[in-house]
């Protein structure tokens, strides 16, 4: 074979943002998969709900165990981690990373399949994935920059942590309406806005180094995924029938 036969066509700008942004969707796609499939398998099997729950001997009622809470720790823990380190992890150690973290998420996000209905659950993932993909397709097709609606966006999710915070002590249905409505505002505006600046990662990504594509693309699918959820928990609150 003759040496130029071996020779690869380099990657055009175009042909490197597609690339980068399927992956980004390809890897948001089986983050979710995995958290559901686990959340999934930590509702309906009791020897694994026993592990992240633990029934009140007075009142008879199910509640988070030490475990359930190690993983939520172990979750704020895998995104901070990965959102530092993003650039010096291996390609392999990022989508593990990634992957974990969807598993730990669906075992603490078990506890709506056990709150709600699986219809109103269904219905609600419905008009979450509608929602998420018109916003997204908005981000990435207007002209418009979103940069300053992502930076009023983000000063929104921080006070609704603290208003989350604050009422998780006050238990006031009203603060929760509030919250709920505005989470749901402020998380579809972080699609469009997140949508967006992946794009513009795209656009920027060395043309010849594939781990640099993969890290940015699992870093992508990570933010993404976090709207997604945060959208659907939202979206949910609202929209969600509780069992009997």
């Amino acid at each position: 074979m003759s040496r130029l036969g071996s020779v690869q066509t380099p990657r055009t700008r175009a042909e490197v943002v597609n690339v980068f942004m399927r992956g980004v969707y390809n890897w948001m796609s089986l983050g979710l998969l995995v958290t559901a499939g686990v959340a999934f398998l930590v509702s309906t099997t009791p020897a694994v709900q026993q592990i992240f729950f633990s029934v009140n001997p007075e009142t008879g009622a199910a509640g988070p165990s030490m475990l359930f809470w190690g993983a939520v720790i172990a979750e704020i823990g895998l995104v901070l981690f990965l959102s530092a380190r993003i650039h010096s992890m291996s390609a392999q150690a990022a989508t593990m990373s990634f992957l974990t973290y969807s598993a730990l998420n669906g075992a603490t996000l078990s506890m709506l399949l056990m709150i709600y209905t699986a219809a109103s659950i269904f219905n609600t993932f419905l008009v979450t994935a509608g929602m998420f993909a018109a916003l997204s397709f908005y981000g990435l097709t207007t002209k418009r920059d979103l940069t300053g609606m992502g930076s009023f966006m983000f000063m929104g999710l921080i006070g609704i942590i603290i208003a989350s915070v604050v009422n998780f002590f006050m238990q006031s249905s009203a603060m929760e309406f509030v919250i709920s409505f505005l989470g749901v505002i402020i998380f579809a505006g972080l699609t469009a806005y997140d949508s967006q600046k992946l794009q513009a990662m795209g656009e920027n990504a060395p043309l010849d180094d594939d781990v640099a594509i993969r890290r940015g693309t699992i870093l992508g699918a990570l933010t993404l995924y976090l709207d997604f959820i945060n959208l659907f928990i939202f979206l949910l609150r609202f929209m969600g029938v509780a069992r009997d």
